[in-house]
């Protein structure tokens, strides 16, 4: 991209609309908790409309390279994560003693690295025709290639996975 201001600002506002698309989300899973279902409603579809907002700033700014390079990103991102980005923020929660926020980051790193490891193997097997099934955990963030008895990060029941 010629402008590197123009590039920059796609950047920072791909940034909000993926923020936004999250917070609205959440507003609306707590006014569904309200019974507020007209403004969960709403809600929703402001996450959706922030959701395309921020796809179209990314697809504009150059960012979405070919499947194999989508994967490396995906690879080079989540082990910055689990390396990284998360053992700071552990080791500062534990010392405020924040413990809620102690175990939303350790979930988020541990899954990191399943995730990490899930992109390689799908680097490694690219052209694979058979199709693959993914199992979310709704608790932790972790991904199965099969419906575990319990999530092996959180230990929420297999049952609660959710299929891709």
């Amino acid at each position: 991209m010629e402008n590197n201001k123009t590039l920059n600002n796609l950047m920072e506002a791909f940034a909000g609309e993926s923020q936004a698309n999250r917070k609205y989300l959440s507003y609306a899973k707590k006014a569904e908790t309200e019974g507020k279902l007209n403004a969960a409603k709403l809600f929703k579809a402001a996450s959706d409309a922030e959701t395309i907002h921020a796809l179209r700033h990314f697809q504009v700014a150059g960012k979405i390279g070919s499947t194999a390079e989508n994967l490396e990103d995906g690879i080079n991102g989540e082990t910055y994560e689990f390396e990284s980005m998360y053992p700071p923020f552990i080791e500062a929660a534990e010392a405020e003693g924040n413990k809620a926020a102690v175990q939303t980051f350790t979930y988020a790193m541990e899954a990191e690295k399943v995730h990490a490891k899930l992109y390689k193997e799908a680097l490694e097997n690219i052209d694979q025709t058979e199709e693959v099934f993914y199992y979310l955990c709704p608790v932790c963030g972790n991904i199965e290639k099969f419906v575990p008895e319990k999530c092996s990060i959180c230990n929420v029941a297999g049952s609660k996975f959710i299929k891709y």
